[in-house]
C-alpha cells in the first residue's frame, strides 16, 4: 500500500496561459528515469491524487512535474495556483514502464512526446545512461503554439553536449514557425519529412520508439510503425515501440 509524504512547493513556473511546472521538496523517492508518481491535494479528509510523469533525475532531491491546467479538473486548477511553501502529497508508490531499462539494444532512440508528455523524456535524457548506449537519439517535441515548446534551455543543453549524437525535431501544428515542421508527427511519418529531418530510416532493425501524450498521436504513430514492421514492445516478446498514454 502507498504512503502519502507531505511536500512543500519549492517553485511554481508558468510557461503560458494554461502550462505549468511544479518543483516539490519531499523525502526521497526511489524511481526509474521515465516514470510517473501520483501528487495530490487533501480535499474532505482524502487526498485528490492523480499520476504526473516526473522531470527530474532519480538523483534529484527536487521533485518537479510539468501539467496543462484542464478547467473542469478537480486537480490542474488547485496545483496552478500553489506557491512557495504550500502543501502537497507524493506517494511514495511510483509506475510506469517507460524507461531505458526496457528498451532493447539498438543503435536509434525515437522518443516522441506531444505537450507535456515531454517529461519522462527529459529526466531519461538527463541521465548518463542513454547517452553510452546509443548512436543516435532523436526527440520529436508536439505542441500546438510555440509559447508551448517548454524546457527550450534544457534541449539546447542536449544538442550543445551532444552534437553529434544528438536530434531535436520540434512540430508546431496551429502556427508556423522558421526551424520547425508545421505538421502533425503522423504526417510527417506519412510523407517522409520525419525521416529526412532525422537522417535515419524508420526501419525495424536499428530502431527503438517510445511515445508518450496524446493517445490519438501514439495509438496513430504506433499503426504507422506497425505497416513498417515494427510492433510493440513487451517484456517477454522485445520489439519496437514503447508507449505511456496521457489522456
Amino acid at each position: 500500500m502507498a504512503t502519502w509524504l507531505q511536500g512543500s512547493v519549492v517553485e511554481n513556473n508558468q510557461w503560458c496561459t494554461d502550462l505549468y511546472s511544479l518543483k516539490i521538496s519531499v523525502d526521497p523517492i526511489k524511481f526509474k528515469a521515465g516514470q510517473f508518481a501520483s501528487i495530490g491535494m487533501e480535499e474532505n479528509n482524502e487526498i485528490l491524487a492523480r499520476p504526473y510523469s516526473l522531470v527530474n533525475t532519480p538523483h534529484d532531491p527536487i521533485l518537479e512535474i510539468h501539467f496543462n491546467t484542464v478547467i473542469e479538473g478537480h486537480l490542474s486548477p488547485r496545483l496552478a495556483r500553489l506557491g512557495k511553501g504550500d502543501v502537497v502529497h507524493v506517494s511514495d508508490r511510483t509506475g510506469g514502464l517507460l524507461t531505458i531499462d526496457e528498451v532493447p539494444d539498438v543503435p536509434n532512440l525515437w522518443l516522441l512526446a506531444t505537450g507535456t508528455g515531454i517529461g519522462p523524456f527529459l529526466s531519461i535524457l538527463k541521465t548518463d545512461e542513454p547517452w553510452k548506449r546509443f548512436k543516435n537519439i532523436v526527440l520529436c517535441y508536439s505542441v500546438m503554439t510555440h509559447e508551448k515548446l517548454a524546457y527550450q534551455t534544457d534541449i539546447e543543453k542536449f544538442q550543445s553536449d551532444y552534437p553529434e549524437q544528438f536530434r531535436f525535431i520540434p512540430f508546431i501544428t496551429r502556427e508556423k514557425v522558421a526551424g520547425t515542421i508545421s505538421s502533425r508527427i503522423t504526417t510527417s511519418i506519412e510523407n517522409g519529412e520525419l525521416e529526412k529531418q532525422a537522417a535515419l530510416q524508420l526501419s525495424s532493425d536499428s530502431n527503438h520508439f517510445m511515445l508518450c501524450g496524446n493517445s490519438t498521436m501514439i495509438s496513430e504513430v504506433t499503426t504507422l510503425l506497425e505497416s513498417r514492421g515494427l510492433r510493440r514492445h513487451k517484456r517477454r516478446e522485445p520489439g519496437h515501440i514503447a508507449i505511456e498514454k496521457y489522456y
